[in-house]
């Protein structure tokens, strides 16, 4: 089977799962595993495919972020309910070097709730590991949320992998939503090159949608941390690798356009620090981030 079929029968695969409602089509489409889901912690996991795949053949940093946040997100779910809203108000990440190859597996443990604040802030910590052992670790705040105006929150499905691969969806039966996420991924596919950043968005602007929302249809937190690692890194010049990042969410991802617009504070012989702003409708801030880099040899 062609890259081209495989990867346009995941989205296919992913729309059809995404008419369970609970979850979102980013982790639908990525086919996140809850292999362990309980008050202790969580294990969420993902497969590498050409699907998800950056320049260099490894996960692209978008699919780590956001099996990433998701972890953080669930070990916090888990001490409150299924279906309860929390919404990421800071996430950083400390990578190791090591490639980001093999299966992904994210480990996220619960931290209790922030004492003294008016709402409930919980507090988690997540390690990322593939088949080169650990990739990164971080720690995330989660703030428990009414759902907006209009939307309902179902449980999250806790879908597992040993579970039966779903029936891919027939095109004839797509909604008109389901139809823009199949044009935007033949667009993508269409581009040539890195399908998973013509996708879900690069360095630079992003046309926001579905395909990129989260379970209130808000750009998914995880997406936007790698927008902005990546509208960084194409600031820097010569050799530099991610090392970490710090995001600090101000707003939800809302607009047609999402825009990064970064500035380099330092860059030295060894390390590099770059601020990132990224911006949504109205031009509105919704991202903070500063990322710092290594130099490779």
């Amino acid at each position: 089977m062609s890259v081209r079929k495989t990867i346009r029968r995941r989205v296919l695969r992913g729309l059809a799962l995404n008419r369970r409602p609970g979850f979102h089509f980013p982790g639908n489409f990525l086919d996140v595993s809850f292999d362990r889901v309980t008050r202790k912690g969580v294990r969420l996991s993902i497969d590498p495919g050409p699907w998800s795949a950056d320049a260099s053949g490894q996960t692209d940093l978008g699919a780590l972020a956001i099996l990433a946040d998701l972890a953080l997100g669930a070990s916090i779910r888990a001490h409150l309910s299924r279906e309860a809203r929390v919404a990421t108000v800071s996430l950083a990440l400390q990578f190791t070097g090591a490639p980001c190859a093999g299966r992904l597996k994210a480990t996220g443990e619960f931290q209790g709730l922030f004492l003294g604040a008016a709402g409930r802030l919980g507090l988690s910590r997540v390690t990322v590991s593939g088949s080169a052992g650990q990739v990164c670790y971080g720690t995330g705040s989660f703030m428990a949320l009414a759902p907006p105006h209009g939307v309902t929150m179902h449980p999250v499905p806790l879908r597992k992998r040993t579970l039966p691969v779903p029936a891919l969806a027939d095109e004839k039966t797509l909604n008109p939503e389901e139809k823009d996420i199949l044009a935007r991924a033949d667009a993508a596919l269409e581009a040539g090159g890195n399908f998973i950043e013509h996708f879900w968005g690069g360095a630079g602007t992003f046309r926001n949608g579905l395909h990129a929302g989260n379970r209130v249809g808000h750009a998914q937190g995880g997406i936007l941390i790698a927008m902005a690692a990546k509208s960084a890194a194409a600031q820097l010049r010569g050799r530099w690798r991610l090392s970490a990042v710090s995001a600090a969410f101000i707003s939800p991802g809302e607009g047609k356009v999402l825009r990064a617009m970064s500035t380099v504070v330092h860059r030295g012989r060894l390390t590099a620090v770059v601020r990132t702003r990224v911006t949504g409708k109205n031009r509105r801030r919704m991202l903070d981030v500063v990322t710092t880099h290594a130099a490779t040899l």
